[in-house]
């Protein structure tokens, strides 16, 4: 089966369950001992590697812009067990994914139709562009760079810099939860391996923010900001409020 493609808008994902181990060599090094996995070939270049545990979390993964081949073994990993091997090599930064295949238990591609993307609710698409059109608010020298921006896992609701130039991802809800925050922390993970982008750090803009949100949001260094949704919209005269 060819590894993946894409046709049209439709989006195409490859799912692979397989015995296999995996090394990520690059910036960092990673190995994930032999195990029966899920493999996800997604038709953006992506592959995230799963396993039954850490629920919606890959254990490791390839963000694009990568390519992937499929490698025959050589004389010596043939005779480790080794029938097949991916190598997923990321197009910027030469990083490389290696995922050593020893037994396909499953193998399948799937059209998944066109996506509409994620529907946002009035007031978070609104607060989304009161924000990039005030994005002051975050701190004196902040610069909108775009809204929605995308990455491998979905769009980031605002991508900024601060004064220093620094890269600012921005997440935005109405009302802030712990659910928020892991969102965050996953487009951060994915962000900060892009070394045109790196270091990013983490804004969580809310109405209102939950205290185990803020709390689960400073001890992984992304900054708070509650956002008056009136005072926005120009509603509320805040120089005319008696408390």
């Amino acid at each position: 089966m060819d590894v993946l493609w894409c046709r049209g808008r439709l989006v195409v994902v490859r799912l692979v369950i397989a015995e296999c181990s995996v090394d990520y060599a690059g910036r960092l090094s990673a190995h994930l001992p032999l195990a029966k996995r899920l493999l996800m070939v997604k038709n953006d270049g992506s592959l995230l590697v799963h396993s039954d545990g850490g629920s919606y979390k890959p254990l490791n993964w390839m963000s694009p812009p990568c390519v992937l081949t499929t490698v025959e073994p050589d004389e010596t990993q043939a005779a480790a067990g080794i029938t097949e091997l991916w190598k997923v090599t990321h197009k910027k930064t030469g990083d490389a994914l290696i995922v050593s295949i020893h037994e396909v238990h499953h193998d399948s591609a799937h059209e998944l139709g066109v996506d509409p993307g994620l529907q946002k609710d009035g007031v978070e698409a609104h607060l989304q562009k009161l924000l990039a059109e005030q994005i002051e608010l975050l701190g004196d020298g902040y610069r909108l760079i775009r809204r929605e921006y995308m990455t491998a896992i979905g769009p980031v609701d605002i991508l900024a810099t601060d004064a220093t130039g620094a890269s600012v991802a921005v997440e935005l809800k109405r009302r802030g939860d712990i659910d928020g925050v892991e969102q965050l922390t996953r487009y951060l993970e994915l962000m900060n391996r892009d070394p045109l982008l790196a270091p990013v750090q983490g804004v969580f803009a809310a109405q209102e923010i939950k205290p185990q949100a803020r709390t689960l949001a400073q001890d992984r260094g992304i900054r708070c900001v509650v956002l008056d949704y009136d005072a926005m919209r120009g509603l509320d005269d805040s120089d005319s409020r008696l408390f």
